[in-house]
């Protein structure tokens, strides 16, 4: 039992790309899911898929490489919000991650989705990270 299954999602991700995996597997929640949809809307993995695994279900996560240089397309994932300390935007205050070419990844009331998203649907809500 993890006390942070964001940060050990982000974990998991962060040293399969320093390792140059291909393929990932994550324990499944539904916020975990989610998180992988919007990495995979914006570009930054090739896809996943949700397999049952007895109990608990496994996201597999298929990274995505450069062909050329082998650089992944996530340089950077970094952990905002904390259990210990919870770090809220609203709407005038939503974080722009590199100028706006990184994505800000936040938990609102209309469920989870990204910093342009949050300001066109005009809600705020808990930043749980930086994608770039």
């Amino acid at each position: 039992m993890t006390t942070d299954p964001i940060a050990d999602y982000l974990t998991r991700i962060r040293n399969a790309i320093h390792a140059k995996h291909s393929i990932v597997e994550i324990p499944a929640s539904k916020t975990k899911t989610k998180l992988t949809e919007v990495l995979q809307e914006k570009g930054y993995i090739c896809g996943y898929k949700v397999v049952p695994n007895g109990v608990q279900p496994i996201i597999k996560i298929a990274l995505k490489y450069d062909t050329f240089t082998k650089q992944s397309a996530i340089v950077k994932l970094t952990r905002v919000s904390k259990p210990g300390l919870r770090k809220y935007a609203t709407v005038a205050a939503m974080p722009s991650v590199i100028n706006g070419l990184g994505i800000a990844i936040l938990s609102t009331s209309k469920g989870i989705m990204t910093d342009k998203e949050a300001r066109k649907a005009h809600v705020g809500g808990e930043v749980l990270c930086y994608v770039y």
